[in-house]
């Protein structure tokens, strides 16, 4: 054998053992996957820093992209993981999408919409991501949902040529995402979702900047009133569970862009 096949074969060997070395001292580490769901294959673009924040955390994550009205419902396809940090492939023989989260420590869904808000809130089934969240829900795995969005979808605003939804929709919207809320499910803003991910899987205990925004309700109704005078935008409520918050108050609390979080008082 020549020196230089030598050395082929021991860098060859040299790597091979690294990897293998690597990948028993990750499942040492027991990584943690998170499943991302987005409307289309290019609406997770605005999400590259999250994942290098994630990936140094040691958290895996895989992607699932509805494009097109017709592959965000259920029917002939189904989905599955092609492996960390891959897209998820669309497969007739593929476990349907109520499976999918038994391989997630989380479910995440930067962006919703109108629709999938309230099937949902009321228990409905028949879309890919209300079958996915019913189904985490249901194991007990942390939905965390983005809500700082329009409620409309992509698709529909290419086609209508319109970026909000008509206030009759969009009141509507809000109680769907209070809703939400109430359900257990986790809500907040897109910019926040690599700490909501943190706090999830790591148990990670509120950030300073969080626990300055926050303020607390102790009363039975909250109105508009006590938003208006105990509230600045971009606050953090914390509200307790029983606790009723009237129609006009959400309406504030939506403008003021004041996130809730609700607890078991």
């Amino acid at each position: 054998m020549s020196h230089k096949m030598k050395l082929e074969l021991e860098t060859l060997v040299e790597t091979i053992v690294r990897d293998f070395l690597e990948k028993v001292e990750g499942g040492r580490k027991e990584r943690k996957k998170v499943l991302f769901i987005f409307c289309d294959s290019s609406a997770h673009e605005q999400f590259t820093d999250l994942f290098i924040q994630l990936n140094s955390e040691k958290i895996d994550h895989d992607f699932l992209f509805l494009d097109g009205e017709t592959s965000a419902w259920l029917g002939l396809h189904q989905i599955e993981s092609t492996g960390s940090t891959k897209v998820i492939a669309a497969d007739e023989f593929a476990p349907a999408p109520l499976e999918l989260p038994k391989e997630y420590d989380a479910i995440v869904i930067p962006e919703i919409d109108l629709d999938n808000a309230a099937r949902i809130s009321l228990g409905l089934k028949g879309s890919v991501k209300a079958e996915i969240v019913f189904s985490a829900l249901t194991l007990g795995k942390p939905v965390i949902i983005g809500e700082d969005v329009p409620g409309i979808k992509r698709s529909d605003r290419r086609t209508l040529k319109k970026l909000s939804l008509p206030s009759a929709y969009q009141k509507l919207f809000n109680q769907y995402k209070e809703n939400l809320k109430s359900m257990g499910i986790i809500l907040t803003k897109q910019e926040r979702i690599y700490e909501a991910i943190l706090g999830e899987l790591n148990n990670l205990p509120i950030s300073s900047s969080n626990a300055n925004r926050e303020k607390n309700f102790q009363g039975n109704v909250l109105t508009s009133d006590w938003v208006e005078k105990h509230l600045k935008e971009n606050d953090l409520l914390i509200v307790d569970k029983k606790a009723l918050i009237t129609p006009k108050a959400k309406d504030t609390l939506s403008e003021k862009k004041i996130d809730v979080k609700f607890v078991q008082g």
